[in-house]
């Protein structure tokens, strides 16, 4: 993470053009998921982004230094994805996205490293199918396995440095004890970095407080995250978690503290916007996951209003305004208490 700049030296209008972007480029997804709201609220109907739309979008950020390909969906399931990564490679854009991998196939492989991907964030929460079903929903965890070692077999065939492909373990109650698991299928299909997440949390499913190990950890929660950080230690693998911080002090809160306003040690009202695959402009990509009704948050639309007018617009002040106050955005009130920073 970035350092974020002391409250008073941010301003309320910013007008410079934005270098970094998160597109929802599907808003809709393969897997049904107990931690996500998608799973319990839908999102309207299904929706990919078009290659027109989002060229629409990321031609209006000449200075884009990074794209995030993803959102409340599964990006691939989106046809245009590697045109949109090309498009993208050819301005000298750092593109990533995060997937369940399900549609991980061999042309997709092949197409994702065509394209030029920096890098490939593949979600696994399990390492074992009866708890990746509890999780995930949806019976694919040996198709996962396989398309995952595939695409480290094929990269190696191909003698492609690109994409970096590391895994992502979001922490539960339930799940923890499958985080080895993970990291032992990294060490075998040569996949250098594992990353655990906090769980974002709305109260249905799994995705409830009761499963979140944020501040609560035990003493056998504590030992297991010591284990893995040794076994990731021994075999040369990045072991981090969210906020580019070791996963114990995510988990543990203990960096965060007795800090007040904690939420204002996020900089993204001033480093990026949200783009959901109808074109709505959102502060973040943790918005779907605490906002039930994203109205309130949504601060123009990027297929209607050119993104530099809503990017320095009186809604967006307005978030950054309170954003700084005492009484901030309730997408952002729990934010680095309850989750994310």
């Amino acid at each position: 993470m970035q350092p974020v700049p002391h409250a008073d030296e941010r301003p309320i209008t910013v007008t410079a053009p934005q270098q970094s972007l998160y597109l929802e480029v599907s808003n809709y997804c393969n897997s049904l998921c107990a931690t996500c709201p998608l799973t319990f609220f839908g999102n309207g109907s299904p929706h990919n982004m078009s290659f027109e739309e989002f060229r629409l979008v990321v031609d209006q950020a000449p200075d884009l230094k990074r794209a995030v390909l993803h959102g409340i969906g599964e990006p691939l399931l989106n046809p245009h994805l590697p045109q949109m990564i090309s498009y993208l490679k050819a301005r000298g854009t750092h593109v990533v996205f995060n997937s369940n991998a399900i549609l991980l196939t061999p042309r997709r492989q092949q197409q994702l490293i065509d394209a030029g991907l920096d890098e490939y964030r593949a979600s696994l929460d399990a390492s074992t199918s009866a708890t990746y079903l509890k999780v995930r929903g949806v019976p694919a965890h040996e198709r996962v396995l396989r398309n995952l070692t595939s695409f480290m077999e094929t990269k190696r065939r191909l003698r492609a440095e690109r994409p970096h492909v590391s895994l992502w373990f979001t922490t539960l109650r339930d799940n923890i004890e499958e985080l080895p698991g993970v990291i032992e299928f990294a060490i075998a299909t040569g996949i250098k970095e594992v990353h655990v997440q906090r769980l974002v949390y709305f109260g249905e499913g799994l995705a409830v407080a009761e499963q979140s190990l944020y501040r609560c950890l035990q003493v056998r929660e504590q030992e297991l995250l010591a284990d893995c950080e040794e076994l990731c230690r021994r075999y040369g693998l990045t072991f981090s978690a969210a906020g580019a911080t070791e996963p114990f002090l995510s988990l543990s809160g203990a960096h965060l503290a007795h800090k007040q306003r904690p939420w204002q040690r996020c900089n993204r009202p001033w480093s990026h916007s949200y783009v959901s695959s109808r074109g709505d402009v959102l502060p973040c990509c943790f918005v779907p996951f605490v906002a039930r009704d994203q109205t309130p948050f949504t601060l123009g639309n990027a297929y209607a209003q050119p993104l530099a007018e809503i990017w320095s617009g009186e809604k967006y002040q307005e978030f950054r305004r309170r954003f700084l106050s005492d009484d901030p955005p309730s997408c952002c009130a729990g934010c680095g208490a309850n989750w994310s920073v």
